[in-house]
């Protein structure tokens, strides 16, 4: 696969999938965003990572962002929205609050990003904009993530869309993973991780290096001829 000199821009970046997606692109020029885990980001910068504090729920950090981007390196080829957050809590304690909380993060961060870098990639007449979604955006739902499923289902909208938007110069394209072995995911119920990985036909959980393998792919030139799709990476449910 060819990603040599690729500029790539990945938010969230210090923990989990993004974590494994960056180490697979090392060999690009790699900018990571990070908001709370500034001594795990501080320690991953080298010649090829840089990075980047950035609330991906404050339009004026997104906006310092883009400048910081631009006047240091001009352009990017690749964005990958994949900083996100889950609160999730039983139904009846669901609040407004941390429902738009939710939303900011997991969608209207990647809005935002979009269209600031998606237009600098279509005055270009190149790059590729990669959204993290979900399979709880597609069709796997629970009651007690309805916040973040939403903001999932949207991501994949979001995608259509701004593949829309900036044809033919910008392929966009969403993944949809299922159940990943993740920090977030370590503290789950025994019994719950139990009855959700009967209902996987490779019966365990992906690691995140093999959901990153993926997006590698779909940096990659190899990936010239995707646009418009979503990804499911779920190991086979049913």
């Amino acid at each position: 696969m060819i990603l040599v000199e690729k500029i790539i821009l990945i938010t969230g970046g210090t923990s989990g999938l993004g974590y494994a997606t960056v180490k697979k692109l090392e060999n690009c020029k790699i900018i990571l965003t990070y908001n709370n885990n500034a001594l795990k980001a501080e320690s991953m910068k080298s010649e090829n990572i840089d990075v980047f504090k950035c609330d991906m729920t404050s339009e004026n950090d997104i906006k310092n962002l883009y400048n910081y981007v631009v006047e240091k390196y001009g352009y990017i080829d690749v964005l990958i929205n994949n900083a996100a957050i889950a609160i999730d809590t039983l139904y009846e304690d669901k609040t407004k609050e941390n429902f738009i909380k939710t939303l900011d993060t997991n969608l209207i961060g990647p809005f935002l990003l979009s269209r600031y870098f998606g237009d600098l990639m279509y005055q270009r007449k190149s790059g590729k904009i990669i959204n993290i979604s979900s399979t709880n955006g597609i069709d796997t739902n629970y009651p007690m993530s309805l916040d973040y499923d939403a903001s999932k289902a949207g991501l994949i909208s979001l995608t259509r869309n701004l593949a829309l938007q900036y044809a033919p110069y910008v392929l966009v394209n969403a993944i949809a993973p299922g159940w990943i072995n993740t920090e977030m995911n370590k503290n789950l119920d025994n019994d719950f991780i139990d009855n959700e990985t009967k209902k996987i036909l490779l019966n365990r959980f992906a690691e995140p290096e093999e959901i990153a393998n993926v997006i590698k792919f779909l940096v990659s030139d190899d990936a010239s001829y995707i646009n418009n799709t979503v990804i499911r990476i779920d190991g086979g449910s049913y």
